[in-house]
Order: structure tokens, then C-alpha cells, then sequence
């Protein structure tokens, strides 16, 4: 493990069944919980909506865990499969959270991330799910008259509470508000850059009622 700087986080590979992800931990020394947050398809962690909720975290005394997936640490852009993203995820929070026990476990992530955050919280044992810009229909276009799938069902399937925050304009859909899950809409886009303290403020908000639940 070697340190990305004085009071930066430190950064690690852990190892997969599909070759090492990189991840950049902080850890406050009492800590009141972890949050473990995924990049998107072909982004990675130093995106902004990730960035702004890993700050806003860590001043709450959560220890924050950025993670990138093997087949970016390997220099590929295009996605691993889903249930290799699965997978590879579910080994580093299973490691995270061996070393950190105390506190509740929030899985989340941007876009995919977010995918891949509901379909393996109950395999984590997830307190709760942080979604940013959750890709509710795949891109592309489809025949004249049917309707674009729905990722609806992987959101539901997370089981546990869940925030999405989500740009007004974001061409992948709005997901629709459900018990136990929350919808913020911001003004923008998929990036969620256009109104950072929106994020923030809501990400806050969310986040200190799951520690305190």
C-alpha cells in the first residue's frame, strides 16, 4: 500500500479472479461507517459527481473507498461483462470490509458503477445504495415503435435503501421515486456537473440519516 499523499488516500491493489482493481482509500482513524463508490463504463474515479461525494463523506467521519475495476487498471476502456464487474467488486468490498468492520457497509457508484452497486448489495451485505446518474434505458436506438428496455429492475433489486441522484436531461431516463428509494433531480445532464452543490447537499442529507439509522 503506498500513500497518494500527506493527507491523501492511500492506494492498493486488491487482487480478483479477473486480475488486480486499484483502490484509494481514506480512512479517518474513528470512523463511522464505509462508503465504497464505482466509476462509470468509460470514466474513471476522478470524476466530479464522485469526487464532490467522496469529500462530502469524509467529512461526515465516513472512510471512503474509490475503486477501479480490473479492466481499467489493466488500460482497457471498454467494460469487463457484467458479472465479471460483479465479481471483481464483490472481492474488493468483501477485503474492504474485512479490515473495517464497524459502521455501516454504503455501496455506490456513478452510471454503471451504480449497476453494479444494486445488483450486488445483498452479496455485500449493503446498509444502503448510493446511484449517481443511474443509466435507467441503454443507449442507442431501438425499432420504430418498441419501447427501450428498462434497467428499473436492477434499481429494485438493491434491496436495501437507496438514493439516486439524477440530472433533469439525462438521456438515459429518470428513474421513478419507490419505497425505500429516493429521487433527486438536479438540473444537467449525465455528467451531474451542473450543479455540484445540489449534489452535495443532497448526498449529505442522505448520507447522515443512513448513519444515523
Amino acid at each position: 500500500m503506498t500513500e497518494a499523499g500527506n493527507d491523501g488516500p492511500t492506494e492498493s491493489l486488491v487482487e480478483t479472479a479477473h486480475g488486480p482493481a486499484r483502490v484509494y482509500l481514506t480512512a479517518p482513524a474513528t470512523g463511522s461507517g464505509l462508503l465504497v463508490l464505482g466509476h462509470g463504463a468509460g470514466g474513471g474515479v476522478t470524476a466530479k459527481d464522485l469526487q464532490a461525494t467522496a469529500q462530502v463523506a469524509t467529512g461526515l467521519d465516513l472512510a471512503v473507498a474509490l475503486v477501479e475495476q480490473p479492466y481499467r487498471v489493466a488500460g482497457r476502456r471498454s467494460p469487463a461483462p457484467a458479472k465479471q464487474l460483479d465479481a471483481a467488486w464483490t472481492a474488493v468490498l468483501t477485503h474492504l470490509r474485512s479490515g473495517r468492520p464497524d459502521g455501516p457497509l454504503i455501496a455506490g457508484g456513478r452510471s454503471s458503477g451504480a449497476r453494479v452497486a444494486c445488483r450486488t448489495a445483498t452479496d455485500v451485505d449493503a446498509a444502503a445504495v448510493l446511484c449517481l446518474a443511474f443509466p435507467l434505458r441503454p443507449p442507442g436506438r431501438t425499432k420504430a415503435g418498441e419501447p427501450k428496455p428498462s434497467r428499473i429492475g436492477e434499481l429494485d433489486g438493491a434491496g436495501v435503501p437507496t438514493l439516486v441522484v439524477q440530472g433533469e436531461s439525462d438521456p438515459f431516463g429518470m428513474p421513478p421515486h419507490a419505497p425505500g428509494r429516493h429521487v433527486v433531480r438536479l438540473r444537467g445532464n449525465h455528467s451531474l456537473s451542473s450543479d455540484m452543490p445540489g449534489l452535495r447537499a443532497a448526498v449529505e442529507e442522505w448520507l447522515r440519516g443512513v448513519v444515523a439509522g
